[in-house]
């Protein structure tokens, strides 16, 4: 019987069932390791394995203190015993690993890339591949409590928590500081779970962290409990975990638990740990948590008989959930496209995910309407979305708005002027300095059942949150439709009176070919509005983009449509009708087009396109089989812009109607130059649009 030494044993408040619980799911996940790589991957059955061997006791004894209906769990590619405890079945989770039927993805995704839709139970949010991705949407969830009881005032989220885990080399990347900074200056309802077994693969710790322990370095964080010990010793682990979730619990604050763990077996299957010496490797084998588990428990709690009957009955019991799952279907090869956005049923009705966004709310939208009724007066782009927002707003309280500088500045370009003051601090917030934490904040909230749309001041800036624009797109399908983000991001770009590499950029090709992602680009206040607003009520995530040379231009102003408008995605606005030449165009190339072509002796056929994903296909196909000629003009880099795309369509579907080549005008492959005549030099302008008209007509 293990003891403290000099002390006498106090055993912490778990009775026999519970530690027997614990044994039980730990020598689960023990048996299906041994069941993986022993068999499962020599026979090809198993494609990537990742051990949790040693992770085992922390997770475990986590489970059992997620009891509240609202409780979330972001979680990373190592926490198998975890969802063990949490009640996902022996069958599913090896269906996961071998890539069956059923289980997390359907079989779509990594085995150990996991989730959970908890209603009533604990949430564990999708798990992506990205080390460190976990941690802002966590944040999200956390804040997403919070919302729930002083927006929303339900008073049932009151005490629920948010428990963010993570290896010791996912302290070093950008979502973890980006989550610890929010949720400390924020005091949301989160635990950093700190599971450190020493290495990221076969880097020490040391490289990760300066010093080597997360938590010494952390101390001075305002708003931030520090909790550190082993994590392979019951008493301790027991006594980390139950005061730091209680800490969370009870409203006061985030907190961090680092614990010591071992990990006995490589980073993955193929990772024989030969940068370790044989002297470690003994060192962590002496530490494993179930020796000492058992050390602990038996003769005084489990007799050592029934501790040997409930390993041998583990052990049968993964052998006969494999066999289980040997004789499940494959997953269907014709259903594989299907949840890259939201889909109906073949009755019309919509196919809701079963978290995240407001489909799966009571909530319903006022009524929308594709005709406007303009008032008296003309709005710019940028007192169009400033309204669409408020009447979102207003009506929908699930709707919020973050971003850095949208509360009492009203944002870089005043879009959010003046909303924070109407509907305060808790709906209208500005964020850190953080775009990664931004879009991150806003997915976890969206899998809170909100609305959030986050601003990004100007498109290069979304870089940094590349990762979580990605994870978000494809959460749907990666869950199989279980999970869905819908979140609207607006971002401002584009040339204004001069430009530059770093404010002026386009690539909207980028989100044009994002999975899951639609993408908006306005030329104009009235449509601004309307797509605007089809975005906040979409079950989709929507790019917005506002060029920054029409936010507050003469030709983008119209009347205000009202508050019923919609504009539908996928469908293009003709701005002229003709019959000798085709023009496809979008943004602030809309302007550009219609200036050509005003003096032209030429029938032009000029589609703003609205939206690129989706696209208007039919749009300009009819076009081309209508006037057999094509020009594209857009403003981002001509190599692999949209506009190839579209050419190549037009190549593919309307290629025996065409008198001439498709043309492209864009700009060079180069960035955008400050210089104003340098800019002009190189960016599409009604001279250079003119000058391909009369090209192509004259073919």
């Amino acid at each position: 019987m293990a003891k403290r030494q000099g002390q006498e044993r106090i055993l912490p408040a778990m009775d026999a069932l519970e530690w027997k619980e614990i044994v039980r799911h730990i020598l689960h996940s023990r048996a299906i390791d041994d069941k993986e790589e022993h068999e499962l991957v020599p026979g090809g059955e198993v494609f990537y394995q990742f051990s949790a061997r040693g992770h085992e006791l922390t997770q475990t004894i986590l489970a059992h203190h997620l009891t509240h209906p609202h409780d979330a769990v972001s979680a990373y590619y190592r926490c198998r015993p975890l969802m063990l405890a949490l009640g996902v079945s022996l069958e599913d989770a090896l269906a996961a690993s071998m890539a069956k039927s059923g289980s997390y993805s359907d079989g779509r995704d990594i085995g150990v890339v996991c989730n959970k839709a908890g209603k009533g139970a604990t949430t564990v949010l999708p798990v992506a591949g990205d080390v460190g991705s976990q941690y802002t949407p966590g944040v999200g969830w956390a804040e997403g409590i919070r919302y729930h009881i002083e927006v929303l005032q339900d008073r049932s989220y009151s005490q629920a928590i948010c428990v963010i885990l993570g290896g010791d080399g996912s302290v070093a990347t950008n979502g973890f500081w980006s989550a610890l900074t929010v949720a400390s200056t924020q005091e949301l309802p989160v635990l950093f779970f700190i599971e450190d077994n020493g290495y990221g693969i076969s880097v020490p710790a040391h490289y990760q962290t300066p010093g080597g322990n997360i938590a010494d370095n952390l101390y001075s964080f305002g708003n931030l409990r520090i909790f550190d010990g082993d994590g392979t010793e019951p008493e301790s682990a027991l006594r980390l975990i139950r005061e730091s979730v209680e800490h969370v619990r009870t409203s006061r604050g985030a907190a961090l638990l680092h614990l010591s763990v071992p990990r006995l077996n490589g980073h993955s299957y193929q990772d024989n740990q030969s940068y370790k010496s044989e002297h470690l490797l003994q060192q962590e084998r002496e530490r494993d948590p179930l020796k000492k588990l058992q050390a602990f428990l038996v003769p005084d709690l489990v007799p050592e008989k029934e501790w040997i009957r409930i390993a041998r009955k583990a052990e049968e019991a993964v052998d006969q959930a494999a066999e289980q799952v040997f004789s499940r279907a494959e997953p269907d090869r014709e259903q594989v496209t299907r949840y890259v956005f939201a889909e109906t049923k073949a009755d019309g009705n919509p196919e809701i995910q079963r978290v995240g966004g407001i489909a799966p709310s009571p909530h319903r939208f006022p009524p929308g309407s594709n005709r406007p009724r303009p008032e008296k007066g003309r709005i710019n782009m940028v007192e169009g979305i400033r309204r669409a927002l408020d009447y979102e707003l207003e009506t929908n309280s699930r709707v919020m708005v973050l971003g850095e500088d949208v509360g009492a500045k009203g944002g870089v370009h005043a879009a959010t002027m003046g909303l924070q003051a109407k509907y305060g601090e808790t709906r209208v917030f500005d964020t850190s300095l953080s775009e990664e934490g931004i879009v991150g904040r806003a997915v976890g909230l969206a899998y809170a059942g909100l609305m959030p749309v986050a601003e990004i001041q100007f498109r290069k800036y979304a870089d940094p949150a590349t990762e979580q624009l990605h994870n978000c797109g494809t959460v749907r399908w990666r869950t199989a439709n279980t999970f869905a983000a819908p979140i609207v991001v607006r971002l401002a770009g584009g040339f204004a009176k001069c430009g530059d590499p770093w404010h002026s950029v386009c690539d909207e090709v980028f989100f044009a070919r994002s999975i899951g992602w639609q993408l908006a680009f306005p030329s104009n206040a009235q449509d601004a509005v309307g797509l605007l607003r089809s975005a906040m009520r979409s079950n989709n995530p929507t790019i917005f983009f506002e060029h920054r040379n029409l936010l507050d231009a003469r030709y983008a102003r119209r009347p205000y449509p009202g508050d019923q408008f919609t504009v539908p995605f996928g469908q293009a606005r003709r701005l002229r009708e003709g019959g000798e030449l085709s023009i496809i165009t979008w943004g602030a190339m809309c302007r550009a087009c219609e200036v050509a072509v005003e003096g032209m002796d030429i029938a032009v056929d000029l589609l703003d396109l609205r939206t690129l994903m989706p696209w208007d296909r039919d749009a300009v196909l009819q076009s081309i089989r209508k006037t057999n000629r094509c020009l594209i003009v857009h403003e981002d880099t001509r190599t692999a812009g949209f506009g190839a795309e579209i050419s190549a369509v037009i190549a593919r579907e309307a290629f025996q109607y065409l008198d001439a080549p498709v043309e492209r005008l864009t700009m060079p492959d180069i960035p955008v130059p400050h210089n104003t005549g340098l800019m002009d030099a190189v960016m599409p302008d009604p001279r250079k649009i003119t000058d391909k008209i009369e090209a192509l007509i004259a073919f």
